[in-house]
């Protein structure tokens, strides 16, 4: 009986024994895998953070309502989606954080941040229709307003003013504007955003996705070395591609550098020597429902304003073939192809298919410089091939407005410099030479060979 009831001990001693063991060496591969696991969503959220450096549309509207534990808590629920065990011991490694530099990334919205005393200016939100609604008129409005300071800036340093570009040379009459937009992307989009979005996150929408968007284009870049290709000047064409790209990135740069002068000197003029804190005036802040409903408002009568001018003048001008005539169609339709832009920016960060692979590459605003570009060209293949003056005009007002608000370079612009400054900088590269390589091939076989073959002058 001693016998039976003692006997098992010993053997019941040697498993907890051998379990302790295996479950210490369990522990040890736990954390080990825990550590990799940790360094993987690290570099998952580096990707998806410097393919969300310029935009992510309408999901930027449901991201501010997310509180920073729901966002950790995703980020975990990805990695165990991927078949991975993270240690609990270990969760506290799981980061959150960006690893691109602080000066390249938006910092989080300011709804992000606040606490249980802050429910009820969370509750003064709009519903998320309107807050829809007033992004779309936010974005027409400021659309326009890109396409006026584009058609002026490519005017003023065009042949007739300043003679500095030209459709003959690799200094194309887009170049101005893209570089304008590109510095103050550095402002806005860069140093100040943050600034901007505690004024209102949709303000900011309207300024960095409308306005920069719409100053710059894209695919009137790729046009026009598309048309020195097409008399032979391949050379010229290449060198416009690298110089441009030089040209609008160090644009950017000094944008950056020169607004944290600018807000360490107003971080130096607006501290309070007793107590060391800036002073903040925060009067025109749209923390109310009310305040977002008058904004609203006023945004929509100025659309309403733009359009109707715009619609006048067009009718007014239209069989005349001016390039007024182009410009007032083109603020018509800018609208439009700002929307797509923005509502294709959702995909930037999202990746292909369930795993997300490819993370890092912003297929949003790929897809739309791309589709921009062949659109462009085959618009240009038309003209070519019809020759007929109110085509023209209808043409180039689809290019300077709905293509030029569709394509952007801003956005580009600063994606790739967040790549370039991530731990990975090839991507940034290969990722110019992807947008830039697919849409001028695709502009040889719609607007080149065509040309070529049809003899078209």
């Amino acid at each position: 009986m001693d016998h039976g009831t003692h006997n098992p001990e010993p053997t019941r001693t040697g498993a907890f024994s051998r379990t302790g063991s295996l479950g210490s060496s369990l522990r040890k591969r736990s954390f080990s895998i825990s550590s990799s696991v940790s360094y993987r969503i690290d570099d998952d959220i580096g990707s998806e953070a410097v393919s969300e450096a310029g935009d992510i549309g309408d999901r930027a509207l449901q991201s501010n309502r997310h509180s920073v534990s729901s966002s950790c808590r995703l980020s975990l629920d990805l990695a165990m989606e991927g078949g991975s065990v993270i240690h609990p011991e270990d969760l506290h490694k799981v980061s959150v954080a960006s690893p691109v530099p602080e000066d390249v990334t938006s910092p989080l919205p300011l709804d992000l941040l606040k606490g249980p005393g802050d429910e009820k200016q969370e509750k003064q939100r709009l519903p998320m229709s309107l807050e829809y609604i007033s992004c779309l008129i936010h974005l027409a409005v400021f659309g326009i307003l890109g396409v006026f300071t584009r058609y002026l800036l490519e005017k003023l340093f065009g042949p007739s003013l300043l003679g500095v570009t030209s459709n003959e040379t690799i200094v194309y009459p887009n170049l101005p504007s893209n570089m304008v937009g590109s510095f103050l992307m550095g402002w806005w989009g860069v140093v100040f955003k943050g600034d901007i979005s505690q004024v209102s996150d949709i303000l900011a929408v309207g300024l960095i996705t409308g306005y920069l968007g719409s100053v710059t284009t894209f695919s009137g870049w790729n046009q026009k070395m598309l048309d020195l290709s097409v008399d032979g000047h391949w050379v010229q064409a290449i060198l416009g591609f690298l110089i441009g790209l030089f040209l609008v990135a160090y644009s950017i740069i000094f944008g950056i550098e020169t607004a944290k002068g600018f807000r360490w000197i107003l971080k130096k003029l607006n501290t309070r020597p007793e107590k060391g804190v800036p002073s903040c005036n925060c009067n025109w802040t749209l923390n109310s429902s009310r305040r977002h409903l008058v904004a609203m408002v006023i945004l929509l009568l100025v659309l309403g304003v733009l359009l109707s001018v715009s619609g006048l003048l067009l009718k007014e001008e239209f069989n005349s073939g001016s390039s007024g005539a182009q410009l007032w169609l083109a603020c018509l339709v800018g609208p439009f192809g700002v929307w797509i832009r923005w509502f294709l920016a959702r995909l930037n960060g999202r990746g292909l298919g369930k795993s997300g692979i490819l993370r890092w590459l912003p297929f949003g605003t790929l897809i739309t410089n791309v589709s921009a570009a062949c659109i462009m060209a085959g618009l240009s293949t038309i003209e070519k091939s019809v020759n007929i003056k109110n085509f023209d005009t209808v043409a180039n007002g689809i290019q300077l407005g709905f293509l030029g608000c569709l394509s952007t370079v801003s956005t580009f612009i600063a994606e790739f410099n967040a790549m370039r400054e991530s731990k990975h900088p090839w991507r940034a590269y290969l990722y110019a030479s992807t947008t830039m390589g697919i849409s001028f091939v695709l502009g040889i076989l719609i607007y080149n060979v065509p040309v070529w073959t049809k003899g078209f002058t």
